[in-house]
């Protein structure tokens, strides 16, 4: 069987903060070269690489002298800005032996759950392949209000191959793959070769956090593989210490664990929906509304609604859940939370007398819902 990146036209690589800082000892010139010659040759055959690089916030600890990861948001925030200055000039010169152009671009997750934002950035992300620049995506961590971790980029490289709707995610990482039990601490772990992007067994196998450095874990990445699926991008987790193993891969050479994605792919906008990391409310369903958006592709009316939570605005994102609490559904909703409250349970008939004017008959239209 061939490596899943055989055939990939359009490549995203992740590349985790252990790797890119030599374990936190600030950044590894060598590794950074050998990614930027193996991009180099890959690009050379054609393929399109965009990477997505941790390691901002492990230079600007380096770079400060700060010995343990501050707690204080400022801080990571300040530790970010002056790391990034670094990990940019040391991608840019070595892709620059190769005469290739870099681009950074930072993003938040909120980039890409605002539709006019989701869609400007794959548009700059696509021109910039179609001109030979070689993309360094990294999340923007001066500015974002959530706790800043080591690792979401696992996240962030799904959320991009999604956005690009790449053949294949790559995420590069200081272990030789998936296994099944964490291998550091049973010696009879195997590593899993082969297995389908979204099967609930990876994620009961995996473990949590390893590294002092990144905190992603294997779950994060089989979470990951998962999300990327839904663009059908294939994913391949492989240790990034093997050498030339980008190139290797392409060949069709298979090395790490290769996560096949279902050949079904989600379409464009509601893998948007589904892409989704912010929610702003919860829906709880009775079952027959649940089947029928899971058997049924229906409408979500307020009579199959059972209970509200959350502070949500019309057009917002909410998830709907079955009645034992799954998640089996998300999408934008047509009316406040307040407004929610007082109309669930109730059929769409009595939606005027209730609000005293009526939007829309469905509390969400199916075009605007996904199912997971």
């Amino acid at each position: 069987m061939k490596s899943l990146l055989a055939n990939a036209r359009t490549i995203v690589v992740k590349v985790g903060s252990s790797l890119v800082t030599n374990e936190g000892r600030g950044l590894d010139q060598a590794a950074i070269a050998a990614w930027a010659d193996q991009i180099a040759r890959l690009r050379h055959h054609g393929r399109k690489v965009v990477l997505v690089s941790s390691g901002a916030v492990a230079e600007g600890m380096q770079r400060l002298g700060w010995a343990k990861r501050p707690t204080a948001v400022n801080e990571l925030q300040a530790a970010a800005a002056v790391g990034q200055m670094g990990l940019v000039q040391m991608y840019e010169s070595c892709f620059a032996r190769h005469k290739l152009h870099t681009a950074q671009v930072l993003l938040t997750h909120d980039d890409l759950a605002d539709r006019k934002r989701y869609l400007n950035a794959r548009s700059t992300l696509r021109t910039l392949l179609d001109l030979n620049v070689i993309p360094i995506i990294n999340e923007n961590d001066t500015v974002v209000t959530d706790e800043i971790r080591f690792g979401d980029n696992d996240t962030l490289g799904s959320l991009v191959a999604n956005l690009i709707e790449a053949d294949a995610l790559v995420i590069l990482t200081d272990q030789q793959g998936l296994y099944s039990a964490d291998p550091r601490k049973d010696p009879s772990a195997t590593l899993i070769q082969h297995a389908t992007a979204g099967d609930p067994e990876l994620e009961k196998m995996a473990g949590g956090a390893g590294s002092a450095v990144g905190t992603g874990g294997m779950l994060t990445k089989i979470l990951a593989a998962r999300r990327a699926a839904r663009s059908g991008a294939h994913t391949v987790i492989a240790s990034g210490r093997e050498q030339d193993v980008l190139v290797r891969l392409s060949s069709g050479e298979v090395i790490g664990s290769h996560l096949k994605a279902p050949e079904m792919k989600t379409a464009a906008r509601k893998q948007w929906l589904a892409d989704h990391l912010q929610v702003r409310g919860r829906l709880t369903l009775d079952g027959g509304a649940a089947r029928a958006l899971k058997e049924g592709g229906k409408s979500l009316l307020p009579i199959g609604v059972t209970a509200v939570s959350g502070d949500f605005e019309r057009g917002e994102l909410v998830v709907c859940l079955d009645p034992h609490g799954q998640e089996i559904a998300r999408g934008l909703v047509n009316y406040t939370a307040v407004e929610t409250a007082r109309i669930v349970k109730k059929p769409s008939s009595e939606i005027e007398s209730i609000l005293g004017y009526v939007d829309e008959a469905e509390l969400i239209h199916r075009d605007n819902l996904v199912v997971l």
